[in-house]
Formats: structure tokens, sequence, C-alpha cells
């Protein structure tokens, strides 16, 4: 038996973000690259870092929060999608919730918690049918975006617009983007 490297996106996340925690770690000065800032007058490693947040996370348990969730539902996604589409799809997630923030907050943004949601949204999309509605997106939408929506009103140093943001986005790619291989036109337009 051997070990393959089943999901590359995914993985190759997973270990860029390992790889950049622990030199943080070393160096605590370079995460300050990966925070996305909450400005549009800085420099280009700033400019860049509105997609490279996402590699970037505050501590071990930011990161293995964020990556937990990761491992279990992204090799579905990458299978189902494909690895450039996904790859495409956490691209465009990581900048909208950089610019977005930036747009609308004075604070930075560092985590890969935007791409987990767009992720948890869009597993629900995975067996959708022409014509139906997913009763597992709406309860993702009542139970984790909910939950986010209500904690958005705490003081907890958490960006719950991000996690907000990144569910929307994965809901326009749910209804949008058919999974690899689908002979299917895209799920239903509301």
């Amino acid at each position: 038996m051997r070990i393959s490297y089943n999901a590359p996106v995914i993985l190759t996340f997973t270990f860029m973000a390992a790889g950049i925690r622990l030199l943080c770690d070393w160096m605590p000065g370079l995460i300050n690259y990966f925070i996305a800032p909450p400005v549009f007058n800085v420099s280009w490693t700033q400019y860049l870092a509105f997609v490279t947040h996402m590699l970037g996370h505050g501590s071990w348990e930011h990161y293995f929060g964020n990556f937990s969730l990761m491992l279990l539902i992204g090799p579905i996604l990458e299978e189902k999608y494909g690895s450039k589409r996904l790859l495409y799809m956490i691209l465009i997630t990581a900048l909208l919730g950089g610019v977005l923030n930036a747009t609308f907050f004075d604070t930075g943004l560092i985590g890969a918690s935007g791409i987990v949601f767009m992720m948890m949204v869009l597993a629900s999309f995975v067996n959708v049918r022409r014509g139906t509605l997913p009763l597992t997106f709406l309860l993702v939408l009542i139970l984790y975006i909910g939950q986010e929506v209500v904690q958005a009103f705490s003081d907890d140093n958490i960006s719950q617009f991000a996690h907000i943001m990144g569910g929307g986005a994965g809901a326009l790619f749910g209804f949008m983007i058919p999974p690899k291989g689908s002979n299917k036109p895209t799920p239903p337009v509301l």
C-alpha cells in the first residue's frame, strides 16, 4: 500500500500554510506579509496579501481549526469540481475577502476561514439535481452562516464577515458551476 497525493490543491495549500506558520514562529515579523491590509494605499507586497492572507494564521490553534475542516471537505470538492476549478474558487474567495475587508473594515485579515466557509456551503451542492434546492444548503446557511451573523455583534477578534462572505461565495459557485464531468446544466436559479 502506498500513500497518494489525492487532493493536490488542498494538500499543497495545507503544507504551504503549515510552512508559513512554522516560519512565523521563528521570524515573528514575517506574519505581517500574510495579513490583508485594511487600506488600499500600500506596497505591492500588501496588495499581494489580499490573496496570501489565506496562508497566514495567527497561531497553531487557528491553523488547526481551519485545516481540520478543510482536509475533510476539500478532497471531496477537488474530486467533484477538479483541481483547477477549486483552485480558482479558492483564489477568488481569498481576493474577495481581502478587498471587501479593506473596503468595509479598519482591521487586517488573516487566515483561511473564509475559504473553509466557502467549501462548507459548496459541499452542499455536490449532488444537486436540476430544479431542486438542496435542504443541506438551507441548513448550512441557517446553522453556520446564521451563527456567524449572530456572533458578528460580539467583540471576539474573529472576522465573521470573512466567514459570511466565504459562505456567499460558496453559494454563488454552487449555483453557477456544475461539478466536473456533469452533463447536467448548472443547478437551479432562484
